[in-house]
Protein backbone atom coordinates (compact mmCIF):
# COMPACT_ATOMS: atom_id res chain seq x y z
CA UNK A 1 0.00 0.00 0.00
CA UNK A 2 1.74 3.36 -0.88
CA UNK A 3 1.81 6.76 0.62
CA UNK A 4 0.86 7.85 3.75
CA UNK A 5 -2.60 5.68 3.78
CA UNK A 6 -0.76 1.91 5.21
CA UNK A 7 -3.25 1.06 8.36
CA UNK A 8 -1.47 -2.20 9.09
CA UNK A 9 -2.26 -6.06 7.75
CA UNK A 10 -5.75 -6.63 6.75
CA UNK A 11 -7.46 -8.85 9.23
CA UNK A 12 -9.02 -12.16 7.83
CA UNK A 13 -12.48 -11.68 5.81
CA UNK A 14 -11.97 -8.08 5.06
CA UNK A 15 -12.93 -6.59 1.88
CA UNK A 16 -12.98 -3.40 -0.01
CA UNK A 17 -11.64 -1.08 -2.96
CA UNK A 18 -8.30 -0.59 -4.16
CA UNK A 19 -6.71 1.15 -6.97
CA UNK A 20 -4.57 -0.64 -9.30
CA UNK A 21 -2.97 0.10 -12.63
CA UNK A 22 -5.00 2.94 -12.70
CA UNK A 23 -8.23 1.01 -12.11
CA UNK A 24 -11.07 1.40 -8.90
CA UNK A 25 -11.13 -2.30 -7.73
CA UNK A 26 -13.54 -4.05 -5.46
CA UNK A 27 -11.25 -6.52 -3.29
CA UNK A 28 -11.05 -9.21 -0.80
CA UNK A 29 -7.44 -9.28 0.96
CA UNK A 30 -6.32 -11.99 1.71
CA UNK A 31 -2.73 -11.98 3.46
CA UNK A 32 -0.25 -10.35 1.39
CA UNK A 33 -2.58 -10.98 -1.64
CA UNK A 34 -5.93 -8.75 -2.64
CA UNK A 35 -8.57 -10.61 -4.90
CA UNK A 36 -9.73 -8.56 -7.35
CA UNK A 37 -13.65 -8.96 -7.45
CA UNK A 38 -16.50 -8.05 -10.44
CA UNK A 39 -19.05 -6.37 -7.68
CA UNK A 40 -18.41 -5.90 -4.37
CA UNK A 41 -17.63 -8.33 -1.96
CA UNK A 42 -21.14 -8.46 -0.10
CA UNK A 43 -23.41 -8.93 -3.20
CA UNK A 44 -24.12 -12.48 -4.31
CA UNK A 45 -22.40 -13.61 -6.82
CA UNK A 46 -19.61 -11.98 -6.62
CA UNK A 47 -16.36 -13.49 -8.35
CA UNK A 48 -12.76 -13.43 -8.47
CA UNK A 49 -11.76 -11.94 -11.67
CA UNK A 50 -7.80 -10.94 -11.01
CA UNK A 51 -5.13 -10.74 -8.43
CA UNK A 52 -2.41 -8.16 -7.26
CA UNK A 53 0.19 -8.02 -4.32
CA UNK A 54 -0.63 -5.90 -1.32
CA UNK A 55 1.89 -3.42 -1.15
CA UNK A 56 0.76 -2.71 -5.52
CA UNK A 57 -2.47 -1.18 -4.81
CA UNK A 58 -3.75 2.08 -2.59
CA UNK A 59 -6.57 1.63 -0.63
CA UNK A 60 -9.96 3.59 -1.35
CA UNK A 61 -13.07 4.16 0.65
CA UNK A 62 -14.27 0.58 0.93
CA UNK A 63 -17.92 1.53 -0.26
CA UNK A 64 -19.75 4.29 -2.31
CA UNK A 65 -22.64 4.65 -0.56
CA UNK A 66 -26.02 5.05 -2.21
CA UNK A 67 -26.75 6.96 1.02
CA UNK A 68 -24.85 8.43 4.85
CA UNK A 69 -26.86 7.92 7.80
CA UNK A 70 -25.55 9.58 10.78
CA UNK A 71 -26.40 9.33 14.66
CA UNK A 72 -26.14 12.85 16.77
CA UNK A 73 -25.14 12.29 20.53
CA UNK A 74 -25.19 8.54 20.69
CA UNK A 75 -23.03 8.75 24.03
CA UNK A 76 -24.01 11.10 27.11
CA UNK A 77 -20.48 12.29 27.68
CA UNK A 78 -20.20 13.33 24.05
CA UNK A 79 -24.07 15.39 24.77
CA UNK A 80 -22.54 16.79 27.84
CA UNK A 81 -19.66 18.19 26.48
CA UNK A 82 -21.51 20.28 23.34
CA UNK A 83 -23.70 21.24 26.87
CA UNK A 84 -26.85 19.65 24.09
CA UNK A 85 -29.71 17.31 25.91
CA UNK A 86 -29.70 13.62 25.03
CA UNK A 87 -33.10 12.69 23.44
CA UNK A 88 -35.76 10.20 23.96
CA UNK A 89 -34.87 8.38 20.45
CA UNK A 90 -31.72 8.42 18.26
CA UNK A 91 -31.43 12.02 16.15
CA UNK A 92 -30.48 10.84 12.48
CA UNK A 93 -28.81 13.21 9.48
CA UNK A 94 -27.77 12.66 6.60
CA UNK A 95 -23.96 13.21 4.58
CA UNK A 96 -24.04 13.53 1.14
CA UNK A 97 -21.84 11.23 -0.77
CA UNK A 98 -19.64 13.55 -2.41
CA UNK A 99 -18.15 13.82 1.56
CA UNK A 100 -16.87 10.43 1.02
CA UNK A 101 -13.11 9.98 0.73
CA UNK A 102 -10.48 6.99 1.44
CA UNK A 103 -7.55 5.98 3.40
CA UNK A 104 -4.58 8.45 2.84
CA UNK A 105 -6.84 11.31 1.38
CA UNK A 106 -7.23 14.95 2.71
CA UNK A 107 -9.22 16.90 4.30
CA UNK A 108 -9.91 20.15 3.50
CA UNK A 109 -10.92 23.00 5.66
CA UNK A 110 -13.94 25.20 4.13
CA UNK A 111 -12.60 29.05 4.17
CA UNK A 112 -16.11 29.96 5.87
CA UNK A 113 -15.74 27.43 8.94
CA UNK A 114 -12.90 29.06 11.74
CA UNK A 115 -13.89 25.50 13.95
CA UNK A 116 -13.37 21.79 11.99
CA UNK A 117 -13.28 19.01 14.52
CA UNK A 118 -12.80 14.86 14.04
CA UNK A 119 -15.65 12.67 15.34
CA UNK A 120 -14.30 8.77 15.59
CA UNK A 121 -17.28 6.67 14.80
CA UNK A 122 -17.93 2.80 14.27
CA UNK A 123 -19.94 2.77 10.79
CA UNK A 124 -22.29 0.16 10.45
CA UNK A 125 -22.25 -0.96 6.10
CA UNK A 126 -25.67 -2.21 4.67
CA UNK A 127 -25.53 -5.46 2.77
CA UNK A 128 -29.48 -6.51 2.00
CA UNK A 129 -31.84 -4.56 1.53
CA UNK A 130 -33.62 -3.14 5.14
CA UNK A 131 -36.93 -1.81 5.42
CA UNK A 132 -38.32 -2.43 9.19
CA UNK A 133 -35.65 -4.53 10.38
CA UNK A 134 -36.25 -6.10 13.90
CA UNK A 135 -33.17 -5.31 16.31
CA UNK A 136 -32.96 -9.22 16.50
CA UNK A 137 -33.03 -9.59 12.79
CA UNK A 138 -30.66 -6.31 11.92
CA UNK A 139 -27.01 -8.63 11.54
CA UNK A 140 -28.76 -10.36 8.73
CA UNK A 141 -28.84 -7.28 6.64
CA UNK A 142 -24.92 -5.98 7.64
CA UNK A 143 -22.48 -6.65 5.08
CA UNK A 144 -19.82 -5.70 7.62
CA UNK A 145 -18.15 -2.63 9.93
CA UNK A 146 -15.63 -0.38 8.80
CA UNK A 147 -14.18 3.21 10.40
CA UNK A 148 -15.40 6.21 9.92
CA UNK A 149 -14.76 10.52 10.51
CA UNK A 150 -17.88 12.48 11.05
CA UNK A 151 -16.07 15.73 10.31
CA UNK A 152 -17.88 18.73 11.40
CA UNK A 153 -17.44 22.35 10.90
CA UNK A 154 -18.29 23.22 14.65
CA UNK A 155 -19.27 26.77 14.33
CA UNK A 156 -21.75 26.59 11.54
CA UNK A 157 -23.55 23.93 13.24
CA UNK A 158 -24.22 26.17 16.08
CA UNK A 159 -24.78 29.24 13.99
CA UNK A 160 -27.61 27.09 11.88
CA UNK A 161 -29.24 25.07 14.52
CA UNK A 162 -29.62 22.05 12.21
CA UNK A 163 -26.93 20.10 10.42
CA UNK A 164 -26.46 20.09 7.05
CA UNK A 165 -24.00 22.52 6.14
CA UNK A 166 -21.66 21.83 8.69
CA UNK A 167 -21.25 17.74 8.23
CA UNK A 168 -21.47 18.18 4.31
CA UNK A 169 -18.84 19.65 2.78
CA UNK A 170 -16.35 17.83 0.28
CA UNK A 171 -14.03 15.45 2.40
CA UNK A 172 -15.79 15.78 5.63
CA UNK A 173 -16.66 11.77 5.34
CA UNK A 174 -13.38 9.99 5.41
CA UNK A 175 -14.36 6.04 5.54
CA UNK A 176 -11.93 3.10 5.76
CA UNK A 177 -9.31 0.98 5.64
CA UNK A 178 -11.67 -1.78 4.61
CA UNK A 179 -14.62 -3.54 5.64
CA UNK A 180 -14.35 -6.12 8.72
CA UNK A 181 -17.37 -8.98 8.34
CA UNK A 182 -17.28 -9.68 12.64
CA UNK A 183 -18.94 -6.74 14.38
CA UNK A 184 -16.63 -5.56 17.64
CA UNK A 185 -17.92 -6.14 20.87
CA UNK A 186 -18.64 -3.44 23.47
CA UNK A 187 -15.18 -3.41 24.91
CA UNK A 188 -13.90 -2.25 21.77
CA UNK A 189 -12.52 0.92 21.60
CA UNK A 190 -13.21 3.67 19.51
CA UNK A 191 -10.50 6.58 19.07
CA UNK A 192 -9.01 9.56 17.13
CA UNK A 193 -5.71 10.51 17.55
CA UNK A 194 -3.66 13.64 16.58
CA UNK A 195 -0.55 13.28 15.02
CA UNK A 196 -0.62 9.55 16.78
CA UNK A 197 -1.22 11.74 20.04
CA UNK A 198 -4.65 10.40 21.55
CA UNK A 199 -7.09 12.70 21.90
CA UNK A 200 -10.47 11.22 21.91
CA UNK A 201 -11.91 7.48 22.89
CA UNK A 202 -14.71 5.57 24.19
CA UNK A 203 -16.21 2.31 23.76
CA UNK A 204 -18.73 0.65 21.51
CA UNK A 205 -20.09 -0.38 25.07
CA UNK A 206 -21.03 3.49 25.93
CA UNK A 207 -23.45 4.10 23.07
CA UNK A 208 -26.76 4.86 24.36
CA UNK A 209 -28.25 2.93 21.32
CA UNK A 210 -26.35 -0.02 20.02
CA UNK A 211 -25.15 -0.70 16.06
CA UNK A 212 -28.19 -2.93 16.10
CA UNK A 213 -30.53 -1.21 17.17
CA UNK A 214 -29.87 2.41 15.45
CA UNK A 215 -29.95 -0.13 11.85
CA UNK A 216 -33.52 -1.03 13.11
CA UNK A 217 -34.74 2.45 14.25
CA UNK A 218 -33.25 4.10 10.82
CA UNK A 219 -34.54 0.67 8.63
CA UNK A 220 -38.27 2.01 10.26
CA UNK A 221 -37.54 5.77 8.62
CA UNK A 222 -36.37 4.94 5.50
CA UNK A 223 -34.91 1.87 3.21
CA UNK A 224 -31.51 1.35 3.27
CA UNK A 225 -29.87 -0.48 0.16
CA UNK A 226 -27.14 -2.51 -0.25
CA UNK A 227 -23.85 -0.42 0.61
CA UNK A 228 -25.51 2.41 2.06
CA UNK A 229 -23.65 3.16 5.63
CA UNK A 230 -24.59 4.11 9.39
CA UNK A 231 -22.75 5.85 10.97
CA UNK A 232 -23.28 5.14 14.87
CA UNK A 233 -22.16 8.60 16.91
CA UNK A 234 -19.11 9.86 18.56
CA UNK A 235 -17.60 9.29 21.93
CA UNK A 236 -16.47 12.72 24.10
CA UNK A 237 -13.08 14.49 22.84
CA UNK A 238 -14.15 16.01 19.94
CA UNK A 239 -11.79 18.86 18.75
CA UNK A 240 -10.48 21.06 16.24
CA UNK A 241 -8.11 19.85 13.27
CA UNK A 242 -5.47 22.72 12.11
CA UNK A 243 -4.19 22.59 8.79
CA UNK A 244 -0.96 20.27 8.37
CA UNK A 245 -1.96 17.75 11.19
CA UNK A 246 -2.84 13.77 10.56
CA UNK A 247 -5.43 12.37 12.11
CA UNK A 248 -6.62 8.93 12.63
CA UNK A 249 -9.24 7.01 13.51
CA UNK A 250 -9.24 3.71 15.10
CA UNK A 251 -11.91 1.11 16.28
CA UNK A 252 -10.64 -1.58 18.00
CA UNK A 253 -10.73 -4.67 16.06
CA UNK A 254 -11.81 -3.07 12.74
CA UNK A 255 -8.93 -0.53 11.37
CA UNK A 256 -6.96 2.64 11.29
CA UNK A 257 -8.31 5.36 9.15
CA UNK A 258 -5.82 7.74 8.56
CA UNK A 259 -5.99 11.42 6.83
CA UNK A 260 -3.84 14.48 6.44
CA UNK A 261 -5.63 17.99 6.83
CA UNK A 262 -5.25 21.09 4.91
Amino acid sequence: MRGGDAPGRPPAGAFGRVAVAGEERHCRFAGDAVELLDRPAFEDGARVTGDAELAAVRLLAPVLPGKIVAVGLNYRAHADELQMAVQAEPILFMKPRTAVIGPGETIIRPARSVQVDYEAELVVVVGRRCKDVSPARAADHVAGYTCGNDVTARDLQKVDGQWTRAKSFDTFCPLGPWIVPRAPGPEARVSALLDDVEVQHGFVGDMLVGPLELLSFASGIMTLEPGDVLMTGTPPGVGPLAAGQTVTIVVEGVGELRNTVA
